[in-house]
């Protein structure tokens, strides 16, 4: 009865997706157009897309490379479904809240009982931050990423426990992470060392079989690892040809939280220093309750201690979003790549729904429902207002099948070679600039360029395209070099160009994976084999899991 109740009233703030057109959220339309090009990869038979040939003007863009995969692949499902691209991604916004809340709801009333797993759903998908995430930002990738958080939780709980019919949990483990990995970039970095704290504490207080939980722990977290593996280790040791580090340099500087913002700050369709940080009313209620429980000489000395590490924890991760922790942010450089300190709020949202959960089922069962019911109660009143996108556009969906004069992104996949954004269509896709040729294009797909050149002299070609690692150009089927192929001439930045003898040729730039992809893929099919295997041994030896017997329990 409490999962309906759950279920229909995560579906009230989503009926504003409704409205027809693209919710005008920061980065939404740039989505969609991403996606699109996204799908025509995957269309042309392209199993891992890495190159947006419409996006940057149609000079073509590494950006898939590098941004969370996974909210593309389930929306160029719903694509393939017959939903056009808007309604697609709308959808992923919507069924990526729903399962959060839901994910939520099996980690917390799994630890602590139905009730308090639902007032723990309820503030995961009530709090602030997830409307700014749906309505304000339109950030696809941290609106999926909330739904694995909880899920991995779930996996470690009901593994701690030991018990042969959990095997399953395991699973939800593995595939939980490699779903954040695969969510967005930061906000796995940003959750896992939680998750991984969480997994200490059950191993040190909560576990049957410390040394089989350890074991499986691990084992089911390096598949997950594994199977994501195809994106994130290209997206990490490739981010070095690109204006990452150049684009987003000193970023957090400017994007501190004051304290007073958590407590209350107006809601808005502002940009990042300018949208509503503060952790909600429900979020406040549940801080109180906490510190009253802890000072009460009546509850539980082991709740106490817990209550009062969680609380801190929150704090901590506060903390991190204010100017105080500008020394962390200058020393620790990885801490930069996250670009806004403010991201740190999905760790609070995840972090505030456990405590909540942990207070409620800490309170003397007399007044649990009460409490759950004000929390539900305040959840709803006070978000209301947030429940919708500041205007829609219609889009005519052939504008997705066009080139998109944006890279959908700040920049900062850019080649490091080339300018930050093109800022105009290239007048053809192959041109002469030098000598006298006659070019006449053939088939042209995302990674696949074709041409006919006849030259009359020897003559120099420039390909509209942008260079990235894995673009190669042949010419009557032999493959030129490095040193033929030139992408940083300042006429031209990041252009590839190249020479061509006098005659007829056949001409085909084509997009290939580099060896560190190649091992990427590679990695992610043992992941997938790993999985396979483990999946066969827990049906044929139930018994036995990872190579570790079970205790009974």
């Amino acid at each position: 009865m409490l999962l309906i109740v759950l279920v229909s009233i995560s579906f009230v703030p989503l009926l504003d997706l409704f409205h027809p057109g693209i919710p005008l959220g920061h980065d939404t339309p740039d989505h969609v157009a991403r996606i699109a090009s996204f799908y025509a990869s995957l269309r042309e038979g392209i199993l891992v897309p890495r190159w947006a040939g419409n996006l940057n003007w149609g000079y073509g863009h590494p950006i898939l490379m590098f941004l969370y995969p996974l909210p593309s692949y389930v929306a160029s499902f719903f694509h393939a479904l017959g939903f056009s691209f808007v309604d697609s991604t709308k959808l992923v916004f919507a069924v990526s809240y729903i399962a959060s809340l839901l994910a939520m709801y099996l980690f917390a009333s799994t630890a602590w009982g139905a009730l308090p797993g639902s007032l723990a759903a309820v503030l995961y998908g009530f709090a602030p931050y997830r409307f700014v995430d749906l309505y304000v930002r339109g950030a696809i990738g941290e609106h999926v990423a909330f739904i694995f958080p909880p899920l991995i939780a779930w996996g470690l709980l009901k593994e701690s426990w030991g018990r042969q019919s959990d095997a399953t949990a395991g699973f939800a483990v593995g595939l939980g992470i490699a779903g954040l990995l695969l969510s967005h970039n930061a906000v796995s970095l940003m959750m896992l060392p939680f998750l991984l704290l969480y997994g200490g504490y059950l191993f040190f207080f909560e576990a049957k079989d410390r040394l089989g939980f350890f074991v499986r722990g691990w084992w089911f977290a390096v598949i997950g690892f594994f199977v994501s593996a195809f994106f994130w280790m290209p997206a990490f040791l490739e981010g070095k040809y690109t204006l990452r580090d150049i684009v987003t340099k000193g970023d957090f500087a400017s994007r501190f939280v004051p304290w007073q913002s958590f407590i209350w700050s107006p809601w808005n369709w502002g940009g990042g220093n300018e949208f509503t940080k503060e952790i909600g009313i429900s979020g406040l209620l549940v801080v109180g309750l906490s510190i009253v429980l802890i000072v009460h000489p009546r509850t539980d000395t082991l709740r106490k201690k817990l209550l009062l590490v969680v609380l801190a924890v929150l704090f901590g991760i506060l903390l991190m979003m204010t100017s105080v922790s500008s020394p962390l942010w200058n020393a620790i450089t990885i801490l930069q790549k996250f670009q806004f300190p403010w991201r740190f709020l999905s760790v609070a949202v995840f972090i505030l729904s456990v405590l909540g959960g942990i207070a409620v089922s800490s309170l003397p069962k007399k007044y649990t429902l009460g409490f759950v019911v004000v929390i539900l109660f305040v959840s709803i009143v006070t978000t209301i207002p947030m429940w919708h996108a500041k205007q829609y556009s219609p889009k005519d969906e052939k504008i997705f099948d066009l080139p998109y004069p944006g890279t959908t992104d700040t920049g900062e996949s850019s080649p490091i070679w080339s300018i930050r954004f093109m800022e105009h269509f290239p007048r053809a896709p192959a041109e002469v600039i030098s000598g006298n040729a006659n070019i006449a294009p053939g088939s042209r797909k995302s990674t696949q360029h074709s041409y006919v050149i006849n030259a009359k002299t020897k003559t120099r070609i420039m390909e509209n395209t942008l260079y990235f690692p894995g673009w190669n150009i042949d010419i009557d089927g032999s493959r030129l070099n490095s040193t033929e192929v030139q992408y940083q001439d300042p006429d031209y930045r990041g252009l590839m160009t190249f020479w061509i003898e006098p005659g007829q040729h056949s001409v085909m730039v084509s997009f290939t994976d580099t060896k560190l992809r190649t091992r990427a893929n590679q990695v992610s099919l043992v992941g997938l084999l790993f999985f396979v295997l483990t999946w066969c041994w827990v049906r044929m030896f139930p018994k036995v899991i990872v190579g570790v017997k079970r205790r009974r329990t």
